[in-house]
């Protein structure tokens, strides 16, 4: 017979290949064999076909809904949990049915003797392919009941977790690492400039100051400066006591220095100057004591080879180079220069030095002007010698002098005393660095008669060969004025105007300035440039006063024709005798010569003013009336000739004015001109003594300046004799 549709066996090649071995073994027939075959074939799983077909027809609502639970099993040691559903085993699988013979290692008791046929007997085994009943296991019961476990969680649902936050965690540091590389990359790298970049100031060389022929004054020498690195001072009170014998700087001004500190942009500060134009052999003292943190680099210091030579005019610098005082001060911003700056990278720690192939950004330093004066080294020299050799024998006394060229208007010389050295001037005196020629407010007394008797001459008042008739006094509203040289016999008697100027005559000068008038004499006094500065180029220079026509007293009338109640300085007094030396016309007195570039180049100084006071003839007429000074017997400028040469010039007594009022003392004066008939030069000395001792100071002094000065440069004698003057023409 034919399998059913529904047969599992239908298909099952096993069932065919038992059904030819039987047929071919001459074994039972087909419908015998069936249930043997169907036994004997089994799936991969160890099922038979039967079973597959079983399970496949079983509805899915009678498997068991715990998915897990065969895991549940292996857990539990292979056992079913108590109350747990069971499966309905198939038709070939129940009781009642014979087992199949092939299945081994099933854990189920073989069939009894009995149960095959007969009591004693050895049972033997069933046929290959025979259907034998399988014996149902029994149920177990007496267990208690275990509750069931919890589901387990999806690990397909951990697994995509897990990987969606590996995906977030390297697309945040991604983002991160974009941020800082690309976009913020300028700012951190701009954060770590600060510990490896610093910055160091190149100082500019000072420009030079050269006397007129191009000797140095004062310049820049090759020097060191010494700086620390705050942070890497390690002992900042013990750096500063090793710095302070060195440097010559107290320990309290250093300490200030070497802590650490910020810059202005709020970096770290890796440089503080500690000192500046420290001697080379300093500098190198201060590198062996190898304290940390302190360390030297080229610099300049001021060099002034005169030490006090011209002190008064140069004045001095600071350690940081700034001009303090006189020239140096005066045009500090034409000789300091532009500084340069030195921006590098270092390394840290004791690799603490530039980087080979580092950042390196540089501003060249631009050297400053140089200046060359008018001043005569030489010259300066002799005038300074012979004023301090003059005053020493003075305590408590200041002198100026000065020499100047009357055609060109330059100062040649220009001493004072007490002065100082300008190379090291920390121990002077503010009155010692005072520049005398400048800031001295005198009254000229009798120098400034030549001022009175110029003026009338050019105004036509008087002529050269004209007599005043003097008496032995004057009054004018409460004041009577006297003369030293009073006229023979006591009374009034005429007197030529060399014999006024000879013998410095209070009465017949103050005559002389009633025929001229005061607005004329104050007019003259003005074109003489008495009264205003020069403008000569030394700081400082005061200006001096005069009284104007309108504020004259009754007493003025006496006392400013003859140099009372004017203020003037020894430089206004020389330029004004320079005037008349320069056949009239006042040029002013300067001491800048040249401006000399960094590269070479010079400037000429701009061209000193200039202007007629008086007229060539009556300049000649009143130098001539001048020498009677020197030449007159019992005149008051008789120490002041100078063999072989015509001088001109006059005698002065004033008083010094300080702080708005007279000082003790008296200033003596002589200002003066030769050769006479063809003036070169002019010298004027001022000297204030306390005692009045001043007119032994000041013409013999102008009488060794100014003979130095014609020698000095080769001027030859006068050819011709000074003319004789009367005093008291009949």
């Amino acid at each position: 017979m034919p399998p059913r549709p529904d047969d599992p066996r239908r298909d099952d090649p096993s069932s065919r290949r038992g059904s030819a071995r039987g047929q071919g073994r001459g074994g039972p027939a087909d419908g015998q064999l069936g249930g043997i075959s169907d036994a004997r074939a089994y799936t991969p799983r160890g099922r038979t076909v039967r079973e597959t077909a079983e399970l496949r027809r079983t509805p899915p609502a009678t498997r068991s809904p715990e998915k897990f639970r065969p895991a549940l099993q292996v857990l539990d040691g292979g056992r079913a949990a108590a109350g747990a559903p069971t499966r309905t085993p198939p038709a070939g699988d129940r009781a009642d049915q014979p087992a199949p013979a092939g299945r081994r290692g099933t854990g189920r008791p073989a069939a009894s003797a009995a149960a095959r046929g007969g009591a004693g007997r050895v049972p033997s085994r069933p046929a290959r392919g025979a259907d034998v009943a399988r014996p149902a296991r029994p149920r177990r019961t007496g267990r208690p009941k275990r509750p069931a476990p919890p589901p387990l969680a999806d690990p397909r649902r951990r697994l995509r977790l897990g990987t969606f936050v590996a995906l977030v965690l390297f697309v945040t540091i991604g983002i991160r690492l974009i941020a800082i590389q690309v976009l913020q990359s300028p700012a951190y790298a701009d954060g770590g400039l600060k510990d490896r970049i610093s910055t160091v100031a190149l100082p500019a060389p000072r420009g030079a100051i050269y006397d007129r022929s191009g000797i140095a004054l004062a310049s820049s020498v090759e020097a060191r400066y010494i700086f620390a690195d705050p942070e890497l001072v390690k002992d900042v009170h013990l750096t500063a006591k090793a710095l302070e014998p060195l440097l010559g700087i107290p320990a309290a001004d250093l300490e200030p220095r070497l802590v650490r500190q910020k810059t202005e942009s709020g970096q770290d500060s890796r440089f503080q100057y500690l000192a500046r134009g420290v001697p080379v052999e300093t500098a190198e003292k201060v590198l062996a004591r190898e304290l940390p943190g302190i360390y030297a680099d080229r610099d300049e210091r001021r060099d002034v080879p005169g030490g006090d030579l011209a002190a008064n005019l140069l004045g001095f610098v600071n350690r940081d180079m700034n001009g303090l005082e006189g020239l140096e001060a005066r045009y500090d911003d034409l000789l300091r220069g532009v500084p340069g700056e030195r921006t590098y990278e270092h390394g840290g720690g004791d690799l603490n030095a530039p980087i080979p192939g580092g950042f390196v950004k540089e501003t060249k330093p631009q050297p400053g002007s140089s200046l060359e004066l008018t001043i005569d080294r030489d010259l300066q020299f002799k005038a300074q010698s012979i004023l301090h050799d003059r005053m020493k024998a003075t305590s408590g006394s200041a002198g100026a002098a000065l020499v100047l060229d009357v055609r060109t208007g330059e100062v040649l010389a220009q001493a004072s005393d007490p002065t100082y050295n300008a190379a090291d001037p920390k121990d002077s005196q503010p009155a010692d660095r005072t520049d005398n020629a400048t800031s001295f407010v005198v009254d000229p007394g009798s120098v400034h008669k030549a001022i009175t008797m110029g003026a009338a001459l050019q105004e036509g008042k008087v002529r050269p060969d004209d007599s005043i008739l003097v008496g032995p006094t004057i009054t004018k509203a409460d004041t009577t004025f006297s003369d030293t040289h009073p006229p023979p016999g006591g009374v009034a008697v005429p007197m030529s105007l060399p014999g006024i100027m000879a013998y410095s005559s209070n009465v017949g000068t103050i005559k002389i300035a009633d025929r001229l008038g005061k607005e004329k004499l104050y007019e003259y006094q003005k074109k003489f440039g008495l009264g205003q500065a020069t403008g000569e180029g030394v700081p400082g220079e005061a200006p001096g006063q005069l009284l104007p026509p309108d504020d004259w007293s009754g007493s003025a009338y006496g006392s400013v024709p003859i140099g009372m109640s004017v203020s003037a300085t020894p430089l206004q007094i020389a330029a004004a005798y320079a005037a008349i030396a320069n056949n009239g016309t006042w040029v002013q007195p300067h001491l800048i010569k040249d401006t000399i570039a960094p590269d070479g180049t010079r400037t000429p100084a701009p061209a000193p003013k200039s202007h007629p006071v008086l007229s060539p003839g009556n300049a000649a007429a009143l130098r001539t009336i001048l020498e009677a000074v020197t030449t007159v017997d019992h005149a008051t400028g008789l120490r002041a000739a100078i063999p072989g040469y015509r001088v001109a010039g006059k005698t002065g007594t004033g008083g010094l004015v300080r702080d708005g009022s007279y000082a003790p003392g008296e200033v003596a004066s002589f200002v003066g001109m030769a050769p006479a008939d063809n003036p070169r030069y002019v010298v004027a000395v001022f000297a204030y003594t306390p005692g009045g001792e001043g007119g032994d100071v000041s013409a013999p002094a102008f009488k060794d300046i100014m003979e130095f000065t014609l020698s000095h440069y080769r001027v030859p004698p006068t050819g011709t004799k000074p003319p004789n003057f009367v005093v008291y023409p009949r």
